[in-house]
C-alpha cells in the first residue's frame, strides 16, 4: 500500500510556469492588465479556461483529516527545492540556471537537487497590476521617505525588474459557541464634598456597580487569513491588506505563467494556533458587547469549535531587494492594489545635515527674538 502523504513536509517556491504560444511556440505568460495569457514575441493572446467566472466554488479541506495525513493524494504533489541559506526562501529554479539571487533577499543561491511534498494550493488570487505600474507605486513610495539614502531612490528611478511572486496562506474557517461568565458594570457618581486649599468644594466621584451575568455567544469564521511564509517580514505582508478574498479564483497554473509562487513554510497546525489566537481576541470582544453596559468583566470562557476547515492559497506580490552598504532591504506591493511596504534604510548624513539645518533655523528664530525685545 502506498504510504500516506505527509502535510508537514516543508515545500518549495514552485518555478514559473510555462505554457507554449500556439502560433510560434514562446512562452505565454499571464498579463495581468489583460487577464489573459499572452506571447511578448508574436503578441498572440489566449484567454484562460474557465477563467475569472468563478462558477466552481473553492472546496475547503478538513482540517483533522490534514493532521491525521489522511487528505487524498490528489490534493498532495512533489516538487523540487532550493533553499536560500539566507532567509530560508525555497523555490525551484529553471533546470538550465545553476545559480541566481534568491527573489526575496538578493542573496546569490546555488541551485541544488531535492524534492518535497507539499498541500497543493486550492485558490489563487490573480495579479491585477503589472510590473510597470507596480514600479510607479514603489518609486513614488521611496520618493516620499525624507532621510532615505540616494541610492534607494535611483534604485526604482533606473527601472531595476521587480519579481511577481504568489506568496502562499492559509485560511481556516471554523463554527464556534462560546459559554461565558462576568460581570456588567455600570456607572454613576456621588457628590463629595472635600477641603480643597482650606475651602469645601464639591467633588463628583465616578463609582462603578458591578452585577454579575452569563451568557452564550456563536460566531462562523470564514477565511481567517494566516501568512504561511517566514521569508518575508510579517509586518510588511500584513500591511498589505486587505485582500478581497471574494476574488479568489480556483487555482490554475495558467495564472503563474511567468511568475513564481513560493511555497509555505508555516505549516498547517503552526497556521491554525495563530489563526485561533485570532478567533479568541474577536470572541472576546463578542462577550464583552454581549454583557454590555459601561464597563465589563470576563471571569470565564468556555469555547467549543467545530467544523474546521482550511485551504491553502496564493496571493501576488510584486517585490524587490536592495543591497545597501552590505545590508539588503525588502519592498513589497500588493498586486491588486498597489499599496507598498517596505524596509525603511536611513541616511546617516541626510540626517546630520537636518539636525544641523534645524539647529541653525533654531538659532536665527533666537537671534531675531532677542534683538526684538
Amino acid at each position: 500500500m502506498p504510504t500516506a502523504p505527509d502535510p508537514y513536509q516543508v515545500p518549495n517556491v514552485t518555478g514559473e510556469h510555462r505554457f507554449p504560444c500556439d502560433e510560434c511556440g514562446a512562452d505565454l505568460r499571464f498579463a495581468p492588465e489583460k487577464g489573459l495569457l499572452v506571447c511578448d514575441f508574436c503578441g498572440n493572446e489566449q484567454p484562460i479556461e474557465n477563467g475569472g467566472s468563478r462558477h466552481h466554488p473553492i472546496r475547503e479541506l478538513d482540517f483533522r483529516t490534514a493532521l491525521d495525513a489522511r487528505l487524498p493524494e490528489a490534493e498532495i504533489e512533489e516538487t523540487r527545492v532550493v533553499q536560500c541559506p539566507n532567509c530560508g526562501a525555497r523555490f525551484e529554479f529553471d533546470p538550465a540556471i545553476h545559480a541566481a539571487e534568491c527573489p526575496f533577499c538578493a542573496t546569490p543561491v546555488v541551485a541544488d537537487t531535492g524534492s518535497q511534498r507539499q498541500i497543493k494550493p486550492k485558490a489563487v488570487l490573480p495579479f491585477a497590476l503589472d510590473e510597470r505600474t507596480s514600479h510607479k507605486a514603489l518609486g513614488e513610495w521611496l520618493g516620499s521617505l525624507w532621510f532615505a539614502p540616494n541610492g534607494v531612490k535611483q534604485y526604482a528611478r533606473k527601472g531595476r525588474k521587480l519579481q511577481g511572486v504568489y506568496v502562499p496562506y492559509w485560511t481556516y474557517d471554523a463554527q464556534t459557541k462560546t459559554r461565558y461568565s462576568g460581570q456588567r458594570g455600570t456607572v454613576y457618581y456621588e457628590t463629595r464634598t472635600v477641603m480643597r486649599d482650606g475651602k469645601r468644594v464639591q467633588q463628583r466621584v465616578q463609582k462603578i456597580r458591578w452585577r454579575s451575568v452569563s451568557g452564550r455567544v456563536a460566531r462562523f469564521f470564514d477565511d481567517v487569513l494566516v501568512l504561511a511564509s517566514r521569508s518575508l517580514p510579517k509586518r510588511y505582508t500584513d500591511a498589505l491588506g486587505p485582500w478581497d478574498l471574494s476574488e479568489l479564483e480556483p487555482y490554475r497554473p495558467e495564472y503563474l505563467a511567468g511568475f513564481r509562487a513560493e511555497g509555505y513554510t508555516v505549516q498547517l497546525d503552526e497556521g491554525y494556533t495563530e489563526a485561533r489566537a485570532y478567533m479568541d481576541r474577536v470572541i472576546v470582544r463578542d462577550v464583552k458587547f454581549d454583557i454590555g453596559g459601561d464597563r465589563q468583566r470576563i471571569s470565564s470562557l468556555d469555547t467549543d469549535i467545530s467544523n474546521v476547515t482550511f485551504k491553502h492559497i496564493l496571493l501576488p506580490v510584486w517585490m524587490a531587494a536592495y543591497k545597501y552598504r552590505g545590508k539588503t532591504f525588502r519592498f513589497v506591493i500588493n498586486g491588486r492594489t498597489g499599496r507598498v511596504q517596505g524596509e525603511r534604510p536611513y541616511s546617516a548624513w541626510k540626517i546630520t545635515f537636518a539636525v544641523i539645518g534645524l539647529a541653525i533655523v533654531a538659532s536665527i528664530i533666537g537671534y531675531l527674538t532677542a534683538i526684538n525685545q
